[in-house]
């Protein structure tokens, strides 16, 4: 339900979450949506992007990416990879992101997923961040409200990873209320796997200590096997994915007692 036009807060969580959901917002979708004048929509506009949390356009705004990704603008690997199921992943990140709560402390894998979900996150305060991830770092590394730990180690560039003894030592230290993971691909017998045996590795310790584990994956991932094992998927709590996954596919994970949500 959208907030009162009178509670600044409400309107910004929800101009930001908008965001995430759509790839963009117009002042005039969000003037009839909110009950609110167009002077107050531009001022809450302005502020956000005051606050790099979002870039204006010409009769709206659309979601801000860190300076560091334009040297990947012509990459089309990097592009496709980005592009891929782009309006499922920011689905899924949404409902993720509805699973924290301020004071929590939130671990996070690399993937284009997870970067959704740091984007919905940003929304918060008072939470902490653990990731190998410098993409992950650089999209929170505006927000004082928020802490962020990063693992250090070796950079494994193809997706801003950090891996190697550095890391691994990290990661056996950290501790978390909650981790999304992001997969290569997740099945119900072979388990959570990626295409990295240095990157698995830092994983599975974060995944050990964290309370409650989250996979984030669109409909793709389910049923895939990649190389290597993060974790087997009965250690698991829930699976969110989007509503192109069907019945059939996500059956083996229910049946092993995991939460399923499809967005």
């Amino acid at each position: 339900m959208p907030p009162k036009t009178d509670n600044l807060a409400a309107r910004h969580e929800y101009i930001l979450r908008r965001l995430q959901e759509t790839g963009g917002v117009e002042v005039d979708e969000l003037c009839n949506t909110l009950g609110a004048s167009i002077a107050t929509i531009r001022r809450d506009l302005e502020d956000l992007e005051e606050r790099s949390l979002l870039r204006r356009t010409r009769g709206g705004a659309v979601p801000i990416g860190p300076l560091f990704y334009e040297p990947f603008r012509h990459d089309s690997s990097f592009q496709d990879k980005v592009n891929s199921f782009a309006e499922e992943k920011r689905r899924i990140a949404a409902a993720a992101a509805a699973l924290v709560s301020t004071g929590q402390t939130v671990a996070l894998t690399g993937g284009t997923t997870t970067t959704e979900v740091v984007r919905c996150l940003r929304v918060l305060t008072n939470i902490s961040i653990i990731t190998n991830t410098v993409n992950v770092a650089m999209e929170l590394s505006n927000r004082k409200d928020i802490e962020v730990i990063v693992t250090g180690g070796h950079l494994r560039g193809s997706w801003f990873t950090l891996i190697g003894p550095l890391a691994n030592a990290a990661a056996e230290a950290l501790f978390s209320d909650i981790m999304f993971i992001g997969v290569d691909g997740i099945d119900a017998k072979q388990g959570l796997t990626c295409t990295n045996p240095s990157e698995a590795e830092v994983l599975r310790k974060l995944v050990q200590r964290a309370k409650m584990k989250v996979v984030v994956a669109d409909h793709s991932k389910l049923g895939s096997v990649s190389k290597y094992l993060l974790c087997p998927t009965k250690g698991i709590d829930r699976l969110i994915t989007d509503t192109g996954a069907s019945a059939s596919a996500i059956a083996p994970f229910e049946k092993l007692g995991i939460d399923v949500t499809k967005v």
